[in-house]
C-alpha cells in the first residue's frame, strides 16, 4: 500500500515542480523556481518526518521526492559557474542550504 501512496505523491510532485519552475522562468533566468520547490520540499520532509502514517509516504517520499530536484540545482550551479557568475553561485548555494535547513527545522518544530 505504501508504494501506491508514493506513486500518487510522485505523480503530483513532478508536474507541480515543472509548472512552478516554468512560471518563475517567465520572469527571470535565475533559478528561483528550483530554489522555491527545494525549500518547500525541505519543509514537507520536516513536517512529515516523524509521521508513521501514509502522509509521510505520500508527501515526503512521493510528492516531495518528485517535487524537489537535486539535479536541476546542481546544473544551475554548474552553468552559473561556467558563465563566471560566481556571486550567483555562492548566493544560490548558501541560500539553498540555509533556507532548506531552516525549512526542514521549521517543519520538525511544528510537530513538536
Amino acid at each position: 500500500m505504501s508504494a501506491l501512496y508514493i506513486a500518487l505523491g510522485a505523480a503530483l510532485g513532478a508536474p507541480a515542480r515543472f509548472l512552478i519552475d516554468q512560471y518563475f522562468r517567465t520572469f527571470t533566468k535565475k533559478p528561483i523556481g528550483t530554489f522555491t520547490v527545494n525549500i518547500i520540499g525541505s519543509f514537507l520532509f520536516g513536517l512529515t518526518f516523524a509521521s508513521k502514517s501514509h502522509w509521510y509516504d505520500f508527501l515526503a517520499i512521493g510528492f516531495a521526492g518528485a517535487f524537489t530536484t537535486w539535479s536541476t540545482f546542481a546544473i544551475d550551479l554548474y552553468l552559473a559557474y561556467e558563465l563566471k557568475k560566481y556571486k550567483e553561485v555562492v548566493v544560490n548555494l548558501v541560500a539553498s542550504l540555509v533556507c532548506g535547513l531552516a525549512a526542514a527545522w521549521l517543519g520538525l518544530q511544528l510537530l513538536s
